[in-house]
C-alpha cells in the first residue's frame, strides 16, 4: 500500500533497541540530557546524538534549550501513549525483558507514565471514578460526569483551566503492567500533580516509580476505594476463600 500513514518510518525509529530505551526512559516525564539518555541506552554520547537527531526529525521528541544545556522530552501526550501503548501489547504477548530487583514491584504498585499515575493504583483509580460515576464511558472513550466535576472542583482542580489545554480532559491508557485502563489526559495529570503536591506521594530518584506516604495511603484509599463486586462475584470470590 502506498497511500496512507507511514508507520514503517515510525516503526523504524522505535524499533531500534537504543532508540527504545531511551523513548521509554521519556515516558518518566523528566527532561533528560543526551548523557543521561545515552548512559540509559548504552551507547555513546556521540551515536545518541545521532538517534536523538533521528527521533526529534520524526517527531517524537522535542528538545528543550537552559544556558548552554540541551534537554529532551517526548513531544507530547500522543508519543507517550503510543510508547506506553506498544509496552502492554508487547507484555501481553509476552514479550518482556525482566530484571528483577526492589524497583519492579514499585513501579507495578505505582509509577509515572509521561505526566500520569500509571500501574496498579492508576488502574484502581480509574476502576473507582467510573464505579462512583465520576467518569463514565467504555474504551479509550471517557467523560467527566456532572456530578464528577464537583467532586474534582472540591478537590481543587481548576476544570476551566483544564478545559482550555488543546488536550483531551479524560483519556484511557493501556497499562502495560496490569494490562488494563488508566487515567490519562489533563484530568489524569492533574490527579498525579495534585499527590505531589500535597505531600501525598513522592517520586523515587533516578526511576518511574511513585511512592505513597502513610497520610497518601490513607487519603487514596479514601478517595479512590476499590469498587464493590456484584452479587455472584462476590460468592466466588468468598467460596475461594472458605
Amino acid at each position: 500500500m502506498k497511500e496512507g500513514p507511514d508507520i514503517a518510518l515510525i516503526g523504524s525509529l522505535i524499533g531500534d533497541p537504543a532508540r527504545a530505551n531511551m523513548l521509554t526512559a521519556l515516558t518518566s516525564g523528566k527532561a533528560l540530557t543526551a548523557t543521561e539518555l545515552a548512559g540509559t541506552a548504552g551507547i555513546t554520547l556521540q551515536t545518541a546524538s545521532s538517534h536523538l537527531s533521528k527521533l526529534e526529525a520524526g517527531g517524537l521528541i522535542a528538545q528543550r534549550k537552559q544556558g548552554r544545556h540541551r534537554y529532551f522530552t517526548l513531544a507530547d501526550d500522543d508519543v507517550g501513549l503510543m510508547i506506553e501503548g506498544l509496552m502492554g501489547f508487547a507484555a501481553y504477548r509476552g514479550f518482556t525483558r525482566h530484571r528483577t530487583g526492589p524497583k519492579d514491584p514499585a513501579l507495578r504498585k505505582a509509577r509515572v507514565c509521561y505526566n500520569h499515575l500509571a500501574g496498579d493504583y492508576g488502574v484502581r483509580m480509574l476502576d473507582s471514578l467510573i464505579a462512583e460515576e465520576v467518569i463514565s464511558g467504555a474504551g479509550d472513550t471517557l467523560h467527566l460526569t456532572a456530578s464528577g466535576a464537583a467532586s474534582m472542583t472540591a478537590l481543587g482542580i481548576d476544570l476551566a483551566a483544564l478545559k482550555r489545554l488543546r488536550r483531551p480532559l479524560c483519556r484511557a491508557c493501556l497499562d502495560w503492567s496490569e494490562r488494563r485502563s488508566h487515567l490519562s489526559g489533563s484530568l489524569g495529570q492533574a490527579l498525579l500533580t495534585l499527590f505531589l503536591d500535597k505531600g501525598w506521594a513522592l517520586r523515587e530518584p533516578g526511576s518511574r516509580a511513585i511512592r505513597f506516604t502513610g497520610t497518601g495511603e490513607k487519603a487514596f484509599a479514601k478517595l479512590f476505594p476499590l469498587p464493590t463486586p456484584p452479587p455472584a462475584e462476590r460468592q466466588y470470590v468468598d467460596a475461594l476463600g472458605a
